[in-house]
């Protein structure tokens, strides 16, 4: 499976990720949350960040269910979805990553026909990586 490389800029992201924990880039200057991770504040010009912790919830914005052919590591899963999350904190930041039931669970496991636009999240991890899991009403 693809891992991710991580620049500079969202080096720090993967590293608390890989703690468990879910961190956005903030200004230091304005304060605006954004990702991706980059050296300047696109509102207000300032090269000085900090990593603010955000609560992990969200809802699915958009998504994709992938089918083969794919490379073969994705193909034995497929099909699977990708969904692009928007988070509760900053409707402006949105992240990429898989719907799936439970941390660890199969790309697979979550059926296809079950993602909703709107449904609401909240991140877990696994091995490093954000997924993302229904939140329980």
């Amino acid at each position: 499976m693809l891992r991710p490389v991580p620049d500079t800029d969202g080096a720090p992201f993967w590293e608390y990720a890989a703690q468990g924990e879910l961190r956005v880039q903030a200004c230091a200057a304005c304060g605006e949350l954004r990702f991706p991770p980059r050296p300047c504040c696109p509102h207000c010009q300032s090269f000085e960040s900090a990593w603010r912790a955000v609560s992990g919830r969200g809802r699915v914005w958009s998504y994709v269910v992938a089918h083969p052919p794919l490379l073969p590591d994705y193909a034995a899963q497929a099909p699977y979805n990708v969904v692009v999350v928007e988070l509760d904190e900053a409707p402006r930041v949105r992240l990429v990553g898989n719907l799936v039931a439970g941390a660890g669970q199969p790309l697979g496991a979550f059926p296809p026909e079950s993602v909703r636009i709107g449904a609401r999240v909240r991140v877990v991890f696994h091995d490093g990586l954000p997924q993302w899991v229904p939140e329980r009403p």
